[in-house]
């Protein structure tokens, strides 16, 4: 099959692209440079011509609190792209698979998330990516989207990475404890999209994370002690480390649709970290 990556620069377009080698598929990895996924003529050009079986939306504006500045680009990433994504991946008959987030919770619930649970979006990030969620499924109801969590890789800039670096540097450090939810190593996500390529389900929507349940600060803990580090992590409030866009302080995501749709086990997040953690010089 021949598989389209948007936002292949990214953390999940670079660990499809490290897995891609172990499946029998032509993939083609695309970001900015190649596809502009803003502009409808350019996506309309590059769909007709590939003639691709699968398009995977990586592509996102994922800077939370700048986001809260800069909604039309937010806008423009996260709602109008994967709207005109999914409706030209319609037009030329490409199966659409577009990666969503938790923000679009409140973050107020007490039991995982469902796919079916009422979405109450209190960022820009989280808004604009379910309106990107409405607007594909309006236009293509055989698209699928998969909401994440706590995404981290050995690539680009994530919590594992800053953790690492700062742990290095510094002899203690503060992290909130009264954020919960779960842990994303990339891979596993992109293991999954690779394992829906291949069997395809018949719902749109569906959750993914690692199994297991942290805090910011229990998250950060484990890395310092795999990786030996000596620095001291305390346990703060939210409240004591204020972001520009607030954050769900729940965002456990019930993931029983994909394990039953695709018959997978997902691994812990603890031992997912381990495998992440080997790879990072």
């Amino acid at each position: 099959m021949k598989i389209l990556i948007t936002g292949a620069d990214g953390q999940l377009g670079q660990s499809i692209r490290k897995i891609a080698p172990n499946h029998n598929h032509e993939f083609t990895f695309t970001d900015i440079e190649e596809l502009n996924v803003t502009i409808e003529e350019e996506i309309d050009n590059y769909l007709k011509s590939g003639q691709f079986d699968f398009l995977i939306n990586c592509a996102a504006y994922t800077a939370v609190d700048n986001a809260e500045n800069d909604y039309d680009k937010a806008l423009a990433l996260n709602t109008t792209a994967p709207y005109l994504l999914a409706k030209y991946a319609k037009k030329y008959k490409t199966r659409f698979i577009h990666i969503s987030t938790d923000y679009v919770f409140d973050g107020k619930s007490s039991v995982p998330y469902s796919t079916k649970a009422d979405t109450n979006p209190k960022s820009i990030y989280g808004i604009t990516k379910l309106q990107g969620e409405k607007k594909i499924l309006r236009c293509n109801k055989d698209a699928k989207i998969i909401r994440t969590s706590w995404l981290y890789s050995e690539f680009g800039q994530n919590f594992v990475l800053t953790m690492l670096k700062l742990g290095a540097t510094k002899s203690t450090l503060n992290v909130v404890f009264d954020q919960i939810g779960t842990p994303t190593y990339a891979t596993d996500l992109a293991k999954t999209i690779m394992k829906m390529v291949e069997h395809m389900p018949i719902d749109n929507i569906f959750h993914f994370s690692n199994e297991g349940v942290c805090s910011w600060y229990d998250f950060a803990r484990k890395i310092m002690e795999l990786r030996n580090l000596k620095c001291k992590v305390m346990p703060i409030l939210s409240k004591d480390y204020p972001t520009i866009a607030p954050r769900p302080a729940y965002s456990v995501l019930d993931k029983s649709d994909i394990k039953l749709n695709l018959r997978i086990e997902i691994p812990h997040w603890e031992d997912s970290l381990r495998e992440c953690l080997d790879l990072v010089e």
